[in-house]
């Protein structure tokens, strides 16, 4: 800040008053500073994404500690929506400027302290999801990952009963490039098989819980050119990845998927299948 209280958005040039070495060497580490807290900054925001994914928790202790005290995590923190539980009651909350807490009407909220924390996501918030939307766009609150705006979806009794997703079955003719790219999105390439190609990608949803997607032709290492186009031949959910068509095993029903992590495969496959 200025003289006046005023945020910069830098460091003011050496003047002539200035220390000749020292002012040029520290608007130097400034520099090497807001580089170093960008690259960290985009590792955070990934993590607190994977953590709404994986409705990882948090005391209430280690929030105020790890989140709300923190000089940096907590400008990513006050633009996210969290839930705490305690004795059965779950209440959303947001951090405020003031790193005070407020609920959905913005009335201070004061976080139980034998209260678990986690990030909300938009499925959990049911018909208060509306209400927080309208609220982060009145404050003009940009969220650092799609919290709120995120896609919710859910799979239908069918599909719970069952092991497959028939609906992402035999549909459009996809790049091989853009089923490679489903490793932004968490999934990982199965292990070479004959010829040098990759038969399956999969997801880890759980304990020994694997959501699989078989393309038609696969992938061959090296060589996407080697089949250029193909279709999400199967997807199914296995106690390990591997080939769909080994006999004499049962499979597991997305019946024991939680549902917040089933609707982020349904959102990762709509996405990979929609032209």
């Amino acid at each position: 800040m200025d003289a006046a209280g005023a945020r910069r958005k830098d460091l003011p040039a050496p003047g002539a008053r200035d220390d000749a070495e020292l002012a040029p060497a520290e608007r130097k580490r400034f520099a090497a500073l807001k580089k170093d807290v960008r690259t960290v900054a985009g590792d955070q925001v990934r993590r607190l994404e994977e953590a709404m994914i994986s409705q990882r928790s948090w005391t209430a202790q280690e929030f105020d500690q790890l989140f709300v005290g923190h000089p940096l995590l907590w400008h990513l923190v006050r633009r996210l929506v969290w839930l705490s539980e305690t004795d059965g009651t779950v209440t959303a909350f947001r951090v405020t400027e003031d790193r005070t807490l407020a609920d959905v009407r913005d009335e201070a909220f004061a976080l139980p302290a034998t209260a678990s924390v986690r990030l909300a996501h938009p499925l959990l918030l049911g018909d208060v999801l509306a209400d927080w939307s309208e609220l982060f766009a009145d404050f003009e609150i940009l969220q650092p990952f799609r919290q709120l705006g995120r896609p919710v979806y859910a799979l239908t009794d069918e599909e719970r009963a069952g092991h497959r997703l028939t609906r992402f079955e035999n549909g459009p003719v996809l790049p091989t490039p853009r089923l490679v790219g489903m490793e932004r999105r968490g999934w990982r390439r199965g292990e070479p098989q004959d010829n040098g190609v990759e038969q399956w990608l999969s997801r880890r949803v759980g304990p020994d819980l694997y959501v699989v997607i078989a393309p038609e032709d696969g992938i061959a290492v090296g060589m996407f050119d080697s089949y250029p186009e193909q279709r999400v031949e199967t997807v199914w959910l296995d106690r390990r990845p591997g080939d769909y068509w080994t006999h004499d095993r049962t499979f597991p029903t997305f019946a024991e998927l939680d549902p917040v992590i089933a609707s982020e495969v349904i959102a990762d496959l709509t996405e990979l299948t929609t032209l």
